[in-house]
Order: C-alpha cells, then structure tokens, then sequence
C-alpha cells in the first residue's frame, strides 16, 4: 500500500462537503479546489509507476498541487466562505502529505 496516495483518497473524501459548500459561494475556488485536489492522488499515482527523475518530478506535482489545495482552503477560510471546523481534517491531512512528498522528493 502507498500511504501517499491512501492519504490523497482521504483527502478528496474529506473535501465533499466543504467543496459542495464553497460552490454556492465561490465555483472558481470550489473547481480549483477539486481538480488540484485530484490531480495530488493522479501525480502520485503516476509516479509510483515511473523511475528516476520522472517519477520525482510527479511526486513534485503532487506537492505543488496540495500546496495549492491548502492554500485554497486557507483562502475561502479568510473570505468567511467556509467554517474553520469543516476543513480541519483536510489541512492535516494536507500536513501530512507535504510532508510525504517531501520525504519522496528529496
């Protein structure tokens, strides 16, 4: 099993909610949130099955995507968009990704 990726998978089910909310108030950041958010699990997916330099450069995707997802989480929290309670999971989550793909970059 690939913790990286189980943990992506746990990620996007932890989002439903929250993106399902965010769309009544904000679809650009709603849709960013989904697709970045999909394409953490795709690029570790990818990678797990490319060698060398090829397969680091989708684990780097990977982070630059949830990278993306938590600062866009962090930015409907500002907006008042979305409760702090209902993306708390998701932020450690996100923590603990970064910190697999950094592991899985270096």
């Amino acid at each position: 099993m690939f913790q990286a990726l189980e943990l992506s998978l746990d990620l996007v089910r932890s989002l439903r909610r929250p993106v399902e909310r965010l769309r009544v108030r904000d679809r650009s950041l709603s849709e960013q949130i989904r697709r970045r958010a999909s394409s953490i699990s795709l690029n570790l997916a990818e990678g797990r099955r490319r060698s060398g330099r090829d397969r680091v450069h989708h684990w780097r995707i990977a982070a630059g995507s949830a990278e993306e997802v938590r600062t866009a989480l962090r930015v409907a929290l500002a907006w008042g968009d979305l409760p702090s309670a209902e993306v708390s999971e998701a932020l450690q989550l996100l923590d603990r990704l970064l910190a697999i793909t950094w592991r899985l970059t270096q």
